[in-house]
C-alpha cells in the first residue's frame, strides 16, 4: 500500500511538471468522479424493475431473482469485510452483486467498486450492461472497462484518424486505467490479482485505490486452486486492515472456508466470510428446472452423438475441447440436420456474437437450432434450451452447462441435462484432469442418484477431495509451495514471476472473419508502421488467441507480426495477422488452422 501511493503520487508530480507551459501554471490532472450511490442505485432498481417486466422468464424465476435482490439489499448494511453470494444460474447476479455493492458503499461510506470477472466474454458482457444503466446519467469516466484489449495501455491512445474528441476520451480512460481514480472498475481477475503480487510499479499504483472499495469477485470457482491459500490471505489482508468488503459470487462456491487455517498463516483474519443469500430462502432448491442423465458406462461415439442431436430439434452440447467441437460440428452438419450451429474461441468475438444472436433468435422463433460449443457458454451467457448434453468433466463445469438447460423455468421440473462419456477423453491442461478424476470419485462413491447439481453440499465435498488430492490444503502442492518459499523470504521479482493465474503463454491473432474488417485493419497498421492502443481497440473483436507456437511450427509461416516502430525491425511477439484467408470458415468453424495450438 505505501509502494502503490507513493508511486501513484510520483508518476502524477511528473506528469503535472512535465504538462506545465510555465513553472507556475503548473496543476495536475483532475481527480477522478465519485461513486454516488444512491443516485446509481435508484437506476438500478428502476432497470430491475423494466427487466422484471419484460422478462421471459416465468413467475417462479422473477419471484426468486427478487428475492436474491432482497437478500442482497439486506446483506448490505452488514459491517465491511469477507462475503460469499452463493445463487443458481439464472437468478440474476449481475444486478444483484451491483446492488449489493452500491447500498453498502451508500451505508459505510465506500468509495469505489471493483468487479473482477474472469472471462473476458462475461466482461465485456457485464460491462455493456452497466454503461447502458449508468452512463447516460453520469456520463464517461464513471465506469473504467480494464483489461488487455480495452485499448486503456499504450502511449498512443488512438488511430492517427480519430477525431479530437475521441482522441481525448480515450486519453482520458488511460489515465484512469492508470491508477483506477474511477467509481467503478471492471476488470479481470488476471489484471486485479496479478498486481496485488507485483513488484513493479505501473502494475502496483492503483493498489491503494481498493482501500475503502467493494470488491466484487464473479465465478470465483476459476481461481487455480495452486493460487488459492495466498490470493485468500491478500484479500483477508486487505478487508482487515483497509476496510475493503470482498464478496465471492458463484453458482458453485469453492470450499475456501476450508482453507482457514492456512490462510491464518498469512494473514490473521484467515477465511470466514458471511453469506449473502440466507438458507431459509431455498435458493437452489426453487430453482431446480432440470434433471440429470448420467450416461458413462461406455463411451459415446461421435457419430452416435450427432445421430442423437439430429434426433432433437433444440438442444446444445457442451464439449471439453475445441478439435472435440470441431468434429462433432463437422459431423452433424454432415447429416443433413437444420440448424447446426458452433461456438467456442476458434472464433473471434465477432463471429461469436453473430452467433449467439442466430442462436437467440432461433430459439425464441422455435426453429430448429443444434448447438455444438465448448465451456465457452457455460458462465455469463444467456441461453435457454430444453436439452443439453454434456461431456463428463468437472463438478462445476458441469453444473454451469445445466444452468443453459431450461434457464427461465418454461419447461416446469423437465428441462434434461446429458452427460456422457466422449469417445476421447482428454482434456485442456491445468488441473481440468484432476477435476474431472474427483467428480468421477464422487459419482463412484454417491451414484448418480445423489449427484444434485443444486446441493451446496456436494459441492463442499467435491472441493474439499480436490482440496485433499492437489496438497492444497496441507501446503504441499509443489507450485504452491514455492510460491509460499518466495513470500515467506519477501522475495519479491519471484513472487510476482510465480503468481501467475494462466500458465500457457497466448498470441493474439486477427482473423480473416470480416473481410472489409481485415482488410482495413492490415491497411491501417502498415500506414501507422506501429501497433497503437487505438488499433488494438479495433482489432479486438477479430482476434483468435492461440498458444504460442514453438519456433519450428509450421504455422509462422501464416502469421505476420505487427510492426513496433516506424523504422525499426523489431516486431511484435504477441500481436500477429494471419495471412490465409481460405483457413477461417466464416460460415461454422472460425480458425481450422494448427489445431494443436488450440486453446479450449
Amino acid at each position: 500500500m505505501l509502494f502503490s501511493a507513493l508511486v501513484d503520487a510520483d508518476y502524477l508530480e511528473t506528469e503535472a511538471h512535465f504538462l506545465a507551459v510555465e513553472p507556475e501554471k503548473r496543476t495536475s490532472r483532475p481527480a477522478g468522479q465519485s461513486l454516488r450511490p444512491a443516485e446509481a442505485l435508484s437506476l438500478l432498481n428502476e432497470r430491475v424493475a423494466e427487466l422484471a417486466r419484460d422478462a421471459p422468464a416465468t413467475p417462479e424465476v422473477l419471484r426468486l431473482r427478487a428475492d436474491l435482490l432482497s437478500a442482497c439489499a439486506a446483506a448490505a448494511e452488514l459491517a465491511p469485510g469477507l462475503f460469499t453470494l452463493s445463487a443458481p444460474t439464472g437468478a440474476g447476479k449481475t444486478m444483484a452483486m451491483l446492488a449489493f455493492a452500491l447500498r453498502h458503499a451508500l451505508c459505510h461510506g465506500l468509495r469505489r467498486v471493483v468487479i473482477v470477472i474472469p472471462y473476458l466474454s462475461i466482461l465485456e458482457q457485464t460491462a455493456r450492461v452497466y454503461r447502458e444503466l449508468l452512463e447516460p446519467t453520469f456520463g464517461p469516466g464513471y465506469l473504467l472497462e480494464q483489461h488487455s484489449l480495452a485499448g486503456t495501455r499504450g502511449s498512443d491512445p488512438a488511430g492517427a484518424n480519430d477525431r479530437d474528441e475521441t482522441r481525448e476520451a480515450r486519453r482520458g480512460e488511460r489515465q484512469l486505467a492508470e491508477n483506477w481514480d474511477a467509481p467503478l472498475v471492471l476488470t479481470t481477475s488476471v489484471q486485479l490479482l496479478e498486481s496485488l503480487f507485483a513488484n513493479r510499479p505501473a502494475a502496483c499504483r492503483k493498489l491503494h485505490r481498493l482501500a475503502d472499495s467493494v470488491l466484487l469477485f464473479d465465478e470465483v470457482q476459476t481461481l487455480p486452486l495452486r493460487l488459492a491459500v495466498p490470493t485468500l490471505a491478500a484479500l483477508s489482508h486487505l478487508s482487515q486492515r483497509y476496510r475493503a468488503t470482498v464478496v465471492f459470487s458463484t453458482a458453485t462456491q469453492p470450499a475456501f472456508d476450508h482453507l482457514d487455517g492456512r490462510v491464518r498463516e498469512l494473514a490473521g483474519g484467515g477465511w470466514q466470510p458471511r453469506e449473502v443469500a440466507p438458507k431459509e430462502l431455498r435458493l437452489f432448491e426453487r430453482a431446480r428446472r432440470t434433471r440429470e442423465v448420467w450416461s458413462i458406462d461406455a463411451a459415446t461415439p461421435w457419430a452416435e452423438l450427432a445421430g442423437k442431436l439430429a434426433g432433437e430439434k433444440q438442444t446444445l452440447v457442451i464439449v471439453n475441447l475445441k478439435r472435440h467441437a470441431a468434429e462433432l460440428a463437422r459431423r452433424l452438419a454432415a447429416s443433413g440436420a437444420q440448424g447446426v450451429l458452433h461456438l467456442s474461441t476458434s472464433l473471434c468475438p465477432a463471429h461469436r456474437a453473430r452467433v449467439l444472436a442466430a442462436v437467440r433468435r432461433r430459439l425464441d422463433a422455435g426453429e430448429a437450432c443444434r448447438l455444438v460449443a465448448t465451456q465457452c457458454v457455460e458462465a455469463g451467457v444467456d441461453l435457454d434450451f430444453p436439452i443439453v448434453y454434456r461431456a463428463f468433466g468437472p463438478l462445476e463445469a458441469i453444473a454451469q452447462a445445466a444452468g443453459r438447460c431450461n434457464r427461465n423455468g418454461r419447461l416446469g421440473s423437465s428441462g434434461e441435462v446429458r452427460i456422457f462419456l466422449p469417445e476421447e477423453q482428454a482434456y485442456p491442461p491445468g488441473g481440468y484432469r484432476q477435476a474431472a478424476g474427483a467428480t468421477m470419485t464422487l459419482l463412484r462413491q454417491r451414484g448418480a442418484e445423489a449427484m444434485d447439481l443444486q446441493s451446496p453440499d456436494l459441492f463442499r465435498a467435491y472441493y474439499r477431495l480436490l482440496y485433499e488430492w492437489t496438497g492444497i490444503d496441507t501446503g504441499d502442492a509443489g507450485a504452491a509451495r514455492e510460491l509460499r518459499d518466495a513470500i515467506d523470504g519477501l522475495d519479491f521479482p519471484a513472487v510476482s514471476g510465480l503468481y501467475r493465474l494462466i500458465d500457457q503463454d497466448a498470441i493474439n491473432v486477427v482473423v480473416p472473419y470480416d473481410l472489409a474488417a481485415y482488410d482495413a485493419l492490415r491497411h491501417e497498421l502498415r500506414s501507422l508502421g506501429r501497433l497503437t492502443a487505438g488499433w488494438v481497440q479495433s482489432a479486438r473483436a477479430h482476434t483468435v488467441s492461440l498458444y504460442r507456437p514453438k519456433p519450428d511450427d509450421p504455422i509462422h509461416s501464416f502469421l505476420d507480426p505487427a510492426p513496433l516502430g516506424r523504422g525499426e525491425p523489431e516486431r511484435s511477439a504477441d500481436w500477429f495477422v494471419y495471412l490465409e484467408p481460405a483457413h477461417y470458415d466464416r460460415d461454422l468453424l472460425g480458425l481450422m488452422a494448427a489445431e494443436s495450438l488450440w486453446i479450449a
